[in-house]
Order: C-alpha cells, then sequence, then structure tokens
C-alpha cells in the first residue's frame, strides 16, 4: 500500500524524471538513503514501471492524430489476439484498448499528414484478418494531455 511519502515521490517523479535523488529527497521529506530505498522499492514492485522522454510530436513532424475505432467480425480469443498483436507492431499506434459498446477497439494513431494515415488505414489497419469497420476521427487540437497519473487523487 502506497503511503504518503510515496505518492509524493511518484508525483515528483511524473514531473522531472530525471531529479537527483539528492533533490527528490529534499522535495518529499527525507534524507537520501531512505528516498533511494523508497524508489528502488516502487521500482521493483512495478508500481514505477520505465523513465521516458516526451517528445514534441509536431517537432517531429508528427502533425496527425486520429481516433480510430475498429470492429471485428468475431470477438472470440482468436480474433482478439490477432488483431493485438498486429496493431501492437505498428509504431503509430500510440495507443489501443480493447472497448465495450459500438467497437471493439479504440485506437490513438499519429501520422505525420492525411496521406500517411490513408496509407495506415488502406495498407495495413483495413488488412488485418477479422477487422470488418472502421472509423476515424481526427483531434483539431489537443484540449487535456497528461502523461501524470493522479496518484495523490482520493475521488
Amino acid at each position: 500500500m502506497l503511503d504518503a511519502i510515496d505518492r509524493r515521490i511518484l508525483g515528483e517523479l511524473q514531473s522531472d524524471g530525471r531529479i537527483t535523488n539528492h533533490e527528490l529527497a529534499s522535495r518529499v521529506g527525507l534524507s537520501p538513503s531512505p528516498c533511494l530505498r523508497r524508489v528502488r522499492q516502487l521500482e521493483e514492485t512495478g508500481i514505477i514501471r520505465r523513465y521516458v522522454g516526451l517528445i514534441d510530436a509536431s517537432a517531429v513532424g508528427l502533425h496527425v492524430t486520429a481516433f480510430v475505432r475498429v470492429r471485428l467480425d468475431g470477438q472470440d480469443d482468436r480474433h482478439l489476439s490477432a488483431f493485438e498483436a498486429a496493431v501492437a507492431e505498428f509504431p503509430e499506434v500510440m495507443e489501443c484498448y480493447l472497448m465495450t459498446g459500438e467497437s471493439d477497439y479504440q485506437l490513438r494513431v499519429l501520422v505525420g499528414s492525411l496521406a500517411a494515415f490513408e496509407d495506415f488505414l488502406r495498407q495495413r489497419l483495413t488488412r488485418i484478418a477479422g477487422v470488418s469497420q472502421v472509423t476515424s476521427s481526427f483531434a483539431l487540437r489537443p484540449v487535456v494531455y497528461r502523461t501524470a497519473i493522479p496518484v495523490d487523487s482520493t475521488r
């Protein structure tokens, strides 16, 4: 179970994954050794999965975000597993969720242009066996985009 200090550690690391242990300890009110032990424990238990750098997609030429809803012609384990394995190989797919409701999956796809999206759709996504329907929507601009999960939320 996470205590208040663990939650503060997680909050600080989500804000700045490159923070030094000394600075982190100072911000959460611990000395460096116990702070490092807590961070290692959070890593070992899998609460901290990895550290990454967040990149501005537009700065590297990826200007188009599409939300794609996919319906399969079968919802058995074989169809679901095949689809999931295929989309996991597509670097354009930033997120993929198994859904309830009208579609089986929702994807967030990031590409450089509408032409690149069309190529992705026609040459890759719709060629996955079992895909029966695809509906796409394009983001005009992000309104809220977070990478930090609300670890200190009690709601």
